[in-house]
């Protein structure tokens, strides 16, 4: 896979939580929530700023960040799922 996301953009994988099964009721995955934890695979250059230069990015890719339930636009490429959305969108790094 080669994308290159453009300008304050991110690429990630959202990461499946662990599956939990209580009193023996196992949730079908069309009812589950969607998963906050997620591994950034790539990362643009960086917003274009007034005077020309491009700011810095604080994620990098390998990255393990928490990003809002419906942050961002899910794409598919070669049938992985991925989220592509800002920067700003991105809550928190972890670890």
């Amino acid at each position: 896979m080669n994308v290159r996301p453009l300008h304050d953009r991110v690429l990630v994988k959202r990461l499946e939580e662990q599956e939990q099964v209580r009193g023996g009721i196992i949730i079908p995955d069309s009812a589950k929530e969607k998963p906050q934890e997620a591994k950034v695979i790539a990362v643009g250059p960086g917003k274009a700023l007034e005077n020309g230069e491009r700011g810095l990015m604080d994620v990098k890719a390998g990255d393990k960040v928490l990003i809002g339930k419906y942050s961002g636009s899910d794409i598919k490429i070669a049938d992985e799922d991925y989220v592509i959305l800002r920067e700003d969108e991105i809550l928190a790094v972890i670890g």
